[in-house]
């Protein structure tokens, strides 16, 4: 299970590069997700899921310019598998396999930069316009990354909202 969720969470990264870091700062700061005392500890810091979550809001409305660039550009790119990566192993180091949940959070990465384009240009052609196709991708982003934090097994001393 932690292997599907890192590559979700890739996946979700490779959408939106900043919603999934986003989700898995809340996660690790309201303790669904246990960090430890790891390297990647510094997502459940008091303020970390505040700023991901001011920088995913404002990649957001970013995404609707007629300036930004192609995700599938170099640094784009690069930013969204790194963003995979730290989030897919982040759910590694929850569940036991660090080294696997950053190799799921790259490939769900690679799947949800190209996929996400090639769906996201589909359904632009089929609207005659970008914005609801963006605005739909938008959601799945959203939506997935809660649905994946939701779904990861509560750390020691989580909060439970059920």
């Amino acid at each position: 299970m932690t292997l599907i969720l890192a590559l979700l969470i890739g996946i979700v990264a490779g959408l939106r590069t900043m919603t999934a870091p986003a989700a898995i700062s809340w996660a690790a700061y309201l303790g669904w997700l246990n960090l430890g005392d790891s390297w990647l500890a510094f997502l459940g810091y008091a303020f970390t899921p505040w700023i991901l979550t001011i920088l995913a809001i404002g990649e957001l409305f970013a995404d609707q310019l007629p300036s930004t660039p192609s995700r599938k550009v170099p640094m784009q790119f690069g930013a969204r598998v790194f963003m995979g990566a730290l989030c897919g192993g982040a759910i590694g180091i929850g569940g036991g396999s660090v080294i696997g949940g950053f190799i799921a959070g790259i490939i769900g990465a690679v799947i949800g930069t190209y996929g996400g384009a090639e769906i996201r240009e589909r359904l632009a052609a089929r609207f005659g316009k970008d914005l609801p196709a963006a605005l739909i991708e938008d959601v799945v982003a959203i939506a997935g990354a809660l649905l994946i934090v939701a779904a990861l097994p509560l750390g020691e001393g989580a909060l439970s909202l059920v």
